[in-house]
């Protein structure tokens, strides 16, 4: 058994992790960062979220073969898994193993060969979340059903794919499987495509993508799965489907597995570790970071709850999770892109609105590329003219929203960005028309 004293101690290494590692290395601070698997290296986005995922979309985009793109996407990823090992491993003390609390400043961390007692001032969850395992007849017997993780490293490339789950990582999935020339069905219990977002939006994303050959089936509750003729049976209330493989994509809890209450540490009720403003947990010297803390699950607000961590470790603590905002892309093709209020939800916070829509197919850059498909919908407070949100369903929509967040932040009026000076030909200087109509 090895014992280890330290100032800061970071359990997991994703983004916020491994951020806040090389920061408070570089103040000379003593820096021990556990992560449980050498595959885990960088975190979920780098190994089995965002990059891979993205990588997979490129090269379907681009014809490759499935296989070959299988390859290039694990090429990547181990030259990023590797990178972020060497980058903390030069400026922190890593150890890979697994972490359970033994109390609120003890943890022991088991290693292949070794258990490993580590005491410390500061400790920081950054654990990410796990795809839950819903509790279907045969789902553990059944050969064929994959998580997001094992549907990327398929040896062999699918006829036919059920999804499970219509969120964002399922419309992703499925849109990255049919451009590899696999028939997908998209299977959910809920009765709408993406209920959080507008109608008109989400209603034209579910055309676009039953255009692409993609069939949704909603308000089914799967019941049981069996394997027939080296193919996944689907039961549902209704009917039976037949697929060579299974996605399973109805969401991801938080990863909780170090024994939080041994130290103190409280969970809120869907499971996410319960933190304040600051991001401290009940335990006021450790912090939660990123998806285990309930955060938004995407890997740039994990990056902002290390900025939220750092001001409050070694600033003044004024930056705080309070009133963010953010925006977020659903990779599709053509991705859907969001920043601030739908429609919707500004009535609900009573606000009178005005919106504007403009078709993607009156966007000059849209022509040239010939990528027409799709609609931009915008939301202004109609008593001031501010930007409240946009809804972009378009090509290169997931470059544009970060100029529509930065509006909505900065205050702008739709007559700001009706009169900015865009580029041309570009698909941003259709924010010109778009905000032009009000």
């Amino acid at each position: 058994m090895t014992t280890y004293n330290t100032d800061h101690l970071i359990i997991g290494f994703g983004k916020g992790g491994k951020t806040l590692a090389k920061t408070l290395a570089s103040k000379g601070e003593n820096v021990i960062l556990v992560e449980q698997s050498a595959k885990m290296y960088g975190g979920t986005c780098i190994n089995i979220g965002c990059i891979p995922t993205k990588k997979l979309k490129h090269l379907a985009e681009q014809g490759s073969e499935f296989h070959t793109a299988i390859l290039q996407k694990n090429e990547l990823i181990g030259k990023l898994n590797q990178a972020n090992f060497e980058m903390i491993d030069k400026v922190a003390t890593v150890i890979t193993g697994k972490a359970d609390f033994i109390d609120a400043h003890t943890v022991q961390v088991t290693t292949d060969s070794d258990t490993h007692t580590i005491t410390a001032k500061h400790i920081y969850i950054n654990t990410g979340a796990k795809s839950p395992i819903p509790n279907i007849d045969g789902i553990h017997s059944t050969q064929g059903i994959y998580d997001s993780t094992g549907i990327m490293n398929l040896a062999k490339k699918p006829d036919t794919l059920v999804i499970v789950g219509s969120g964002y990582i399922g419309l992703e999935f499925a849109s990255i499987f049919t451009q590899f020339g696999v028939k997908v069905t998209v299977l959910d219990l809920i009765t709408e495509c993406l209920p959080r977002e507008d109608r008109d939006v989400a209603e034209a994303l579910q055309k676009i993508m039953e255009n692409q050959g993609i069939t949704f089936k909603f308000n089914q509750s799967v019941q049981a799965f069996k394997n027939v003729d080296n193919q996944v049976v689907i039961q549902t209330e209704e009917t039976e489907l037949k697929a060579d493989a299974v996605l399973i994509a109805t969401g991801r809890v938080a990863n909780t597995d170090f024994n939080p209450k041994n130290a103190g540490i409280e969970l809120g009720e869907r499971g996410f570790v319960k933190v304040n403003k600051h991001l401290q947990t009940s335990q006021p010297h450790i912090y939660a970071m990123g998806d285990v803390a309930g955060s938004p699950q995407f890997t740039y607000m994990s990056l902002d709850d290390f900025r939220v961590v750092k001001s409050h470790l070694l600033g003044d603590g004024s930056y705080t999770t309070e009133n963010r905002t953010f925006p977020y892309t659903v990779f599709t093709n053509p991705p859907l892109s969001v920043a601030g209020l739908s429609e919707n939800a500004a009535k609900m916070q009573g606000i009178n609105v005005k919106t504007a829509t403009l078709s993607a197919n009156a966007i000059p850059k849209a022509k040239i590329i010939q990528q027409t498909e799709g609609v931009l919908k915008a939301v202004i407070n109609a008593d001031n003219n501010k930007v409240i949100g946009a809804q972009l369903l378009c090509a290169e929509s997931h470059e544009m929203i970060n100029f529509m967040d930065l509006a909505i932040r900065q205050g702008m009026s739709a007559s700001d960005i009706a009169n900015y000076i865009f580029t041309h030909p570009t698909m941003s200087e259709s924010l010109n028309d778009l905000f032009g109509q009000f």
